[in-house]
């Protein structure tokens, strides 16, 4: 795990967003083809706005979608589908694919088998992801599910994590934030290629310290990217403050 720490969140998404354009142009001289996946939320905001500048043939990427509300339609202003749609999707020219995750499908459980079964299919070469104020990878809240080789499943969101969209300005009131997600799996995430973690802001220093620098239990689940091979942490000075530095 290699850990790069900035003097504030817009540095941090150019060095973020420089780390995963250089993983892709190295699966992209291998392979004909590759897939990625991208995260939403607040703590993405600097790192995709400098990726979707690089000079990439996104006519041989297909992007997964991390995950998303069930029950939210993409015409909701905290639809994660509709956060990437506007902010990459429609701004990179000629993209092969974009797998989004309909958290508004009438039968959810057929969305899963759809979803499992196209990412399935796919080797992932990175992963761009952050993580929560209550430590979770995704929507895997504690605890996280570590054993199941699923790619996607339904998940519950815990209050922390529901009070975290709330507090991000998704939505206007508590009750308003769904009570469950599609999420990708634990098990799915790890399987990436290369992990591209962004994590700006103060509120989240007590996550990066326990997840970086504690024990990987389940109650923490970003504390599994200490076992990723090639994973490198993007943190500014706030969201590393409570780190112990060597």
């Amino acid at each position: 795990m290699n850990i790069i720490i900035s003097d504030n969140k817009d540095i941090l998404g150019v060095k973020a967003a420089e780390a995963g354009i250089l993983a892709i142009q190295n699966a992209l001289a291998q392979k004909a083809h590759i897939a990625i996946i991208l995260a939403t939320g607040a703590s993405q905001f600097q790192m995709l706005e400098n990726l979707i500048k690089a000079d990439i043939d996104w006519s041989r990427v297909t992007i997964f979608h991390l995950d998303e509300y069930i029950g939210l339609g993409e015409d909701h202003p905290a639809s994660f589908r509709r956060y990437l749609r506007e902010r990459v999707v429609e701004k990179l020219s000629g993209l092969h694919q974009f797998v989004g995750v309909d958290g508004s499908a009438e039968n959810i459980d057929l969305e899963l088998a759809r979803l499992n079964r196209l990412i399935s299919a796919q080797d992932i070469d990175v992963c761009f992801a952050g993580i929560g104020e209550n430590g979770h990878l995704a929507f895997n809240d504690p605890p996280a599910d570590f054993t199941t080789t699923v790619p996607y499943l339904k998940v519950e969101l815990d209050e922390a994590c529901r009070r975290q969209q709330l507090g991000e300005k998704w939505f206007s009131c508590l009750e308003e934030v769904p009570s469950h997600a599609i999420s990708m799996s634990i098990h799915q995430i790890m399987l990436s290629r290369a992990l591209i973690l962004s994590i700006p802001d103060a509120r989240k220093a007590q996550a990066v310290k326990d997840a970086l620098q504690g024990p990987v239990v389940n109650t923490v689940p970003a504390s599994i990217v200490q076992r990723h091979a090639a994973c490198e942490v993007f943190l500014d000075n706030e969201s590393a403050s409570l780190m112990t530095r060597q």
